[in-house]
């Protein structure tokens, strides 16, 4: 019997919109990176956690809570957070008030096995991920009840091969996470997870905070993605498969799972995406925002048509005239 059968499950969101009043003047207070204000990373033009909240309810009617992690005042004018079904949580209420703000995913994503009330199990979701199919869940957990862990074929690039002067903070951070890995498991390769839903475990998220503390202190102590940093998301992933908390799904079943899409400002690349994935029909599709610092309106509105065709109908929890 799947895991899912006994025992409660939530979705956790992290989201963020630069829009809001005053959030790019505290951003741009503490950035000393040009990186650090790619609007890549804070910008919701297209909605997409909408459409997300809403597949997740035409296709994940198990789902006992949805949690929606943001900083403080930051929620949706379209969502009621009294929903019973909605649980919003600011940072304020899970993180150290000496490291806020923070805007480094990193650091945010080491916190959410703190949520109060959270499943031991639960399902992360990045907000542009969509749910396609009921068959989600199945692809999940594994026979035996485990979670499974998603992995791509592309192996993570060691530390003695990246230069941190002009690697980004990503790669290095997989690579010390890799390192620390291989430290106690022995060498890898290992792998990327791939864009898409996964299951993680807070019993094995406490696991990871205290086995390689120091790895997630100077995490947490990075107001942004810094070479020094690990990605708790893979870390945590990889660290369950090690230990046998989870099982390593096979290409063909991630496969499956995953379906990407690079959202980019050339119309007929971004076109071709959209229908190639449309016709494989994966469980899931990332939405991947591409679009630098000028989203092509014309791409921005056909990306919103398809939105609108694979998810019409208002969420339960999506306040009436919004």
């Amino acid at each position: 019997m799947a895991s899912t059968d006994m025992e409660p499950i939530d979705i956790v969101y992290t989201w963020v919109d630069d829009s809001f009043a005053g959030y790019l003047e505290v951003l741009n207070r503490y950035v000393t990176d040009k990186r650090d204000t790619n609007p890549n990373r804070t910008r919701d033009n297209l909605d997409v956690i909408r459409y997300s909240m809403r597949s997740v309810a035409r296709n994940l009617p198990q789902i006992r809570k949805i949690y929606f992690v943001s900083c403080r005042p930051q929620v949706p004018d379209w969502l009621d957070a009294e929903h019973p079904q909605i649980e919003v949580v600011h940072h304020d209420q899970i993180m150290q008030a000496d490291i806020l703000p923070t805007f480094n995913s990193f650091c945010i994503v080491s916190h959410l096995h703190l949520l109060p009330g959270l499943s031991r199990r639960f399902i992360y979701v990045e907000d542009d991920m969509l749910m396609m199919s009921p068959d989600v869940m199945g692809a999940m957990f594994a026979p035996d009840g485990r979670p499974y862990v998603h992995l791509e074929p592309m192996r993570v690039v060691p530390l003695d091969k990246l230069n941190p002067a002009t690697s980004s903070p990503w790669n290095l951070a997989l690579a010390n996470a890799d390192a620390a890995l291989a430290e106690r498991f022995g060498p890898g390769p290992r792998r990327h997870v791939i864009h898409g839903p996964q299951v993680m475990d807070v019993d094995v998220c406490e696991q990871m905070c205290r086995d390689y503390a120091n790895l997630i202190f100077a995490t947490r102590e990075s107001r942004f993605r810094h070479g020094t940093n690990v990605p708790p998301e893979w870390l945590a992933r990889h660290l369950a498969a090690e230990t046998g908390a989870a099982v390593r799904a096979d290409w063909a079943l991630s496969q499956k799972l995953q379906g990407y899409v690079s959202l980019e400002n050339f119309a007929p690349w971004t076109w071709w995406q959209m229908q190639r994935v449309t016709r494989r029909k994966p469980l899931s599709i990332t939405l991947n925002d591409s679009f630098e610092t000028a989203p092509n309106p014309r791409v921005e509105a056909m990306v919103k048509t398809r939105l609108d065709q694979w998810f019409p109908d208002p969420a339960p929890w999506e306040k009436t005239g919004h």
